[in-house]
């Protein structure tokens, strides 16, 4: 994986301004727990899962337990309504709420033993929710939990103001990388489908082992997003991202037969004639590479098959040795300018293979 190139790149995405001026309405709501469990049972909340998104010890999640139990306030939960869904996405406070769950549902899932309270008053130690008194159980029942409910007004054509929201509110003590958040906010089939695409076996063996920060999903997405829309691409990267993703939620763009027959025919040629140094130019993977050298032979790909392996083998070669490439990939990488550039380039000189 890249340690220096990508990372940098990353960097300065994340430095780039938020797009849009929004216009975006709340309203409160409060929420019984056991009306929230059962929505989240139902999937009619949903949760984002992330592999290391819950932080809480089972000392600290008893506690918030406890705190319900004894009437004391507990921090609100931001939630954003999915309107083709109706379901409820929850921006901030999954701690909380999955700690609700899993204190409901008697297994506090990180360490798959019985969710006891620990740390807590003596009354309430040891205590499930099936062992609470029946007057202790009904007062944590009736508990309020106060949530916001955003949702934007303006622009109407897009939710990216649930992106930078989530950016900003999402909490557990890391930072989520940028895919992460978009698994989160557009979860659908599309996002399904990265995921599959993701285990395919020539990619993994171009990319190398998963990227349990989904960097390897979101390069994915970089090169379907620049081969179906690069003639509309504008800066900054990570808003062009989240556009394409957001408007090929439900694969209504580009259905899941169209986007295989794109990305699967390109990695396994890739792979097979050129291998796992495809995407390193030097020492590390170089994003603005792979999204050149992907698009440039699936350009290719689309006059007819490639049947001479050593002349796109050339030709690759002559792409890496070219200085204008080279600029393209290593200075303002996510510039307009930039990225027209080495997509240019690239199809030119993969254009040659026969």
């Amino acid at each position: 994986m890249n340690d220096e190139e990508l990372t940098a790149e990353e960097s300065a995405e994340e430095q780039e301004a938020t797009p849009f001026k929004y216009s975006i309405t709340s309203y409160g709501a409060d929420y019984p727990v056991d009306g929230l469990v059962k929505r989240i049972s139902a999937e009619s909340i949903f949760i984002p899962s992330f592999q290391r998104g819950y932080v809480w010890t089972l000392p600290q999640a008893s506690r918030f337990v406890e705190s319900l139990l004894l009437g004391l306030p507990v921090p609100g939960i931001f939630l954003s309504k999915d309107e083709p869904t109706q379901k409820l996405l929850v921006i901030d406070g999954q701690q909380r709420l999955r700690t609700l769950q899993w204190f409901y549902e008697g297994v506090f899932i990180p360490t798959k033993k019985e969710f006891s309270l620990q740390g807590v008053q003596s009354r309430f130690e040891g205590s499930t929710y099936r062992r609470l008194s029946d007057e202790d159980r009904r007062r944590l029942d009736d508990s309020i939990l106060h949530a916001t409910i955003v949702k934007q007004e303006e622009p109407s054509e897009d939710e990216s103001s649930i992106y930078y929201i989530f950016e900003r509110l999402n909490t557990g003590g890391t930072t989520l990388r940028p895919q992460e958040i978009r698994t989160a906010i557009y979860h659908g089939p599309f996002n399904d489908l990265l995921g599959v695409l993701n285990e395919h076996e020539a990619w993994r063996a171009l990319y190398g082992p998963t990227d349990t920060r989904m960097r390897d999903r979101e390069l994915i997405l970089r090169f379907l997003a620049l081969h179906f829309r690069a003639d509309v691409y504008r800066r900054p990267l990570k808003g062009f991202l989240n556009d394409y993703m957001g408007a090929n939620r439900y694969l209504r763009l580009q259905n899941e037969a169209v986007i295989r027959n794109a990305f699967v025919p390109t990695v396994e040629i890739i792979a097979d004639v050129i291998g796992s140094r495809a995407f390193k130019p030097k020492r590390a993977l170089n994003a603005a590479v792979s999204d050149a050298v992907m698009v440039g032979i699936v350009r290719r790909l689309q006059e007819g098959v490639i049947r001479n392996a050593r002349e796109l083998a050339e030709s690759y070669n002559q792409l890496l040795a070219n200085e204008e490439f080279v600029a393209a990939t290593e200075r303002s990488t996510t510039d307009e300018e930039s990225v027209r550039r080495r997509l240019a380039l690239a199809s030119q000189v993969f254009a040659r293979a026969r």
